[in-house]
């Protein structure tokens, strides 16, 4: 009996999801770091086990961290979210602490009571916790009576991943495959590409600057043995730009050539990667660089 479905990941901002989903899927499709805000698209990651009639397959969609939109893109982000729950057949919740009713979980939880989809609670970071704190915080969600089961993760560690794959697998209804069996995620390389630059722009820059920076593929040409690829990195002030930029233009070189050394891992050419930097005022309140950036339906 084949089965097949789609799983969504959803909760604030930081809590480990797309971590979560690497894990569960051996290889890593979303990208992430240690900054809010990280996962801005619905990222479709792709789960095969088995073939012929013993196959299973779960979509998992890991969706924006859910917090209150401070401009369109946040909205965007949100909406992208929320959106997911009316249409998959499993929910995974993630948190990293204690329910609190004037938290971010609260809002979630609401919008959750209003489903009938079955829902698990996975406390990441489970070893970041001591084990009252553990305790406490498992309880106070206990009380809540919205989920069918609870499962602590540590998911770089891979502590009870099969645990949560496993239930997930169970949800599955009858049907045929949504996607090839070797397919790991739906989305294009030049997708995957743009991700992959917004990432080490992460993990090389501090503060506000991250969350004010947006990539575009300007161009994408293919040879047999070399990828040449030149892409747009947006951000807000020309204070940030210089600061992306670095002395002499060492950050940059840094953020290209880490950035480079993942893409061709990706794509298995070697790369030849140009970045350039514009300004472009407010970019996330507008609404046409958000529709040419990808942020808006």
């Amino acid at each position: 009996m084949v089965r097949s479905g789609f799983c969504a990941i959803i909760g604030r901002p930081n809590v480990g999801k797309s971590t979560l989903l690497n894990a569960m899927l051996g290889e890593k499709v979303s990208i992430t770091a240690d900054k809010p805000q990280t996962t801005r698209n619905r990222i479709r990651g792709i789960f095969t086990e088995g073939s012929g009639e013993d196959a299973v397959q779960v979509v998992f969609l890991d969706t924006p961290g859910i917090m209150r939109p401070r401009n369109k893109l946040g909205a965007f982000m949100t909406q992208t979210a929320i959106g997911t729950l009316s249409d998959v057949d499993v929910v995974l919740f993630l948190t990293d602490g204690a329910y609190s009713e004037k938290g971010g979980d609260a809002y979630i939880i609401e919008k959750l009571k209003t489903i009938s989809t079955p829902k698990f609670l996975i406390l990441s970071k489970m070893d970041k916790m001591k084990p009252e704190a553990f305790r406490e915080a498992f309880d106070s969600f206990e009380r809540l009576n919205v989920f069918q089961e609870m499962i602590g993760t540590n998911a770089p560690a891979g502590e009870n991943v099969s645990v949560v794959l496993n239930l997930v697998k169970e949800q599955m209804p009858k049907g045929p495959l949504f996607f090839p069996a070797d397919m790991v995620t739906d989305h294009p390389e030049r997708f995957l590409v743009t991700e992959i630059i917004r990432e080490k722009l992460l993990h090389f820059l501090n503060d506000e600057i991250p969350h004010g920076v947006a990539v575009s593929i300007e161009s994408y040409e293919e040879k047999s043995m070399l990828t040449k690829i030149s892409a747009v990195i947006y951000c807000e002030k020309k204070s940030h730009k210089g600061i992306i930029i670095g002395k002499d233009g060492r950050k940059l070189k840094g953020i290209g050539k880490s950035a480079r050394e993942d893409i061709e891992k990706l794509i298995g050419t070697r790369v030849f990667l140009e970045l350039w930097v514009k300004v472009k005022d407010n970019w996330r309140d507008s609404d046409f660089m958000l529709g040419s950036l990808g942020y808006k339906d």
